[in-house]
């Protein structure tokens, strides 16, 4: 097919780390770049995670596309109605948006400059949520993995399938998998702290938290 479509007002949302997520990218097929889009139900939701992109080195562009955002930016707020373009040349600009409308929506689009497009290892762990809520964690599981076989080593990755692996009674390999995370990404330790996912194997003489 040379084109493909889709109406975003008619997608169902992936909920994620309090994000509304609409994964364009993965539901286009789209290789070149990442394309996502995120939306805020009513006023104050996320829809934009507060986070730079210095370990990814990524520009990003974002278009609020409905309702109107309001956007932080390395502490400076800027007001986005719909139509507004923001682009981040710079990885380490912090930022942070949220709805000021009931159904904002931006799109966001973003890439690493000079380098060919790399899934992220989110995306997978993204899509993983709505299964981990249902309780249907073989499901949860093998997309964690797909992550972790495109990247190998990553502390996220390996954080969620310990947790997963917890919730469905597979302690000892979420130990493992969580010593693992531990070692890739020392903030782990913050966040299981307080973690419910992990409250099986705390009293575990192995717990690595």
């Amino acid at each position: 097919m040379a084109f493909r479509t889709l109406n975003i007002s008619e997608l169902d949302p992936i909920q994620a780390t309090g994000l509304h997520w609409l994964p364009l990218r993965q539901l286009l097929g789209v290789q070149a770049f990442g394309v996502n889009a995120y939306t805020g139900p009513a006023v104050g939701d996320d829809v934009i995670e507060d986070h730079t992109e210095e370990g990814f080195g990524h520009e990003e562009l974002y278009v609020v596309i409905a309702g109107r955002a309001r956007f932080t930016l390395d502490g400076e707020t800027l007001d986005a109605p719909a139509g507004t373009v923001v682009f981040l040349p710079e990885p380490r600009t912090r930022r942070y948006a949220v709805a000021d409308q009931p159904g904002t929506t931006v799109l966001a689009v973003g890439g690493k400059p000079g380098e060919g497009y790399e899934v992220s290892a989110w995306e997978w762990r993204f899509r993983a949520q709505p299964h981990i809520a249902a309780g249907e964690y073989e499901q949860a599981e093998a997309l964690i993995r797909e992550s972790l076989a495109a990247h190998p080593g990553d502390g996220a990755s390996l954080y969620d399938l310990a947790c997963v692996e917890a919730r469905a009674g597979k302690p000892d390999a979420a130990i493992e998998h969580l010593r693992e995370a531990v070692a890739a990404r020392p903030e782990v330790r913050e966040w299981g702290a307080e973690d419910s996912d992990l409250d099986s194997l705390r009293d575990r003489p192995d717990f690595p938290l």
